[in-house]
């Protein structure tokens, strides 16, 4: 939070107009710029109107976004009512019938907005650190080779501009016809979105490594070389602290691609998460679904936000370009 070392600063008295420029600056004008952008949005709602009426506003939004949070505590206090019933009816055999075993059915209620957001959550990341998990080890191999690289590059500048939903119908076969299963641990909808997840996102990563570790200064080979370092010493000591802000790049961008991926995926896939919020709440047609599908759109902008931060704050600490910022 830049405005905070300023604050202080106001407190100590120091600089006093000066500080007070730089709060202006890195709060006064975001927030400005938002009021803008909400003023522009009221106005331009009242003027469209829908076959399901006008596009919601500002407060309708704020509206049904209360009403999707009450919806999920709702939820959960109807499901702690099922189990204490369980238990109670368990309780009570039990003590007409010492042998009876006692079982706890699940609770099947339906998933709420908060639960799709964690499912959307789970299926991202899942994705995510499977594509890093094969994009940085190739990367690093393909930048240490430069014959690797001219085998690779074409094949990877084939795949990469390909889009989720060419992916996904054969992702969706594919796992279909492995993963068979009368009682799966994971769901098939899960996998085949985390895997479209994977495929789509693995790609800047992978360049962005390749390209850092090819781009090591010739005078670190030469200290490697001096040294006589293995293989995978030269790789943990000399590549892998050079390249790291390139691998961040890389990271930051997939992170980024992955997660407006998942939406389009969960759609197609019917997976639970907040692509399948849209999708339902399209379809339902009633008079609070615009409201709601803008409360998801603000949802996944605002989390597709904060999982920047959160990498950018990760490459902060563990790079030596302590300056990285978002461009």
């Amino acid at each position: 939070m830049p405005w905070l070392e300023p604050l202080v600063k106001i407190a100590k008295g120091e600089n006093v107009s000066g500080n007070i420029q730089i709060i202006v600056k890195s709060v006064g004008v975001p927030l400005a710029g938002i009021l803008v952008f909400l003023m522009v949005w009221h106005a331009a709602a009242s003027n469209i109107h829908t076959s399901l009426g006008n596009f919601p506003g500002p407060s309708e939004v704020y509206e049904q976004s209360k009403n999707l949070v009450s919806a999920h505590f709702a939820e959960r206090a109807k499901a702690e009512e099922f189990y204490a019933r369980q238990e109670e009816r368990n309780a009570a055999r039990l003590a007409q019938d010492p042998t009876y075993e006692a079982k706890i059915r699940e609770y099947t209620g339906k998933p709420t907005y908060i639960d799709q957001i964690e499912t959307s959550l789970i299926t991202v990341l899942s994705g995510f650190i499977l594509a890093s998990a094969l994009a940085i080890p190739l990367g690093i191999v393909i930048g240490l080779s430069s014959t690797l690289n001219a085998a690779f590059n074409p094949v990877i500048q084939i795949f990469k501009p390909v889009s989720p939903l060419a992916w996904l119908p054969l992702v969706t076969m594919v796992v279909s016809a492995l993963y068979q299963t009368d009682d799966p641990a994971v769901p098939k909808s899960f996998i085949t979105s985390m895997i479209t997840v994977m495929l789509c996102c693995l790609w800047p990563t992978l360049l962005n490594t390749a390209v850092g570790v090819a781009s090591i200064s010739q005078d670190l080979k030469n200290v490697s070389m001096v040294l006589r370092l293995n293989w995978i010493t030269h790789v943990i000591k000399i590549v892998l602290p050079s390249s790291v802000p390139m691998i961040f790049t890389g990271l930051r961008l997939s992170l980024g691609i992955a997660w407006m991926v998942l939406i389009a995926a969960e759609m197609l896939a019917q997976n639970p998460g907040l692509g399948k919020f849209v999708w339902d709440e399209f379809q339902n047609g009633s008079s609070n679904s615009l409201g709601r599908i803008m409360v998801a759109v603000l949802t996944i902008g605002l989390i597709g936000f904060a999982l920047d931060r959160i990498m950018l704050s990760i490459q902060k600490v563990v790079s030596w370009d302590k300056k990285a910022t978002v461009r």
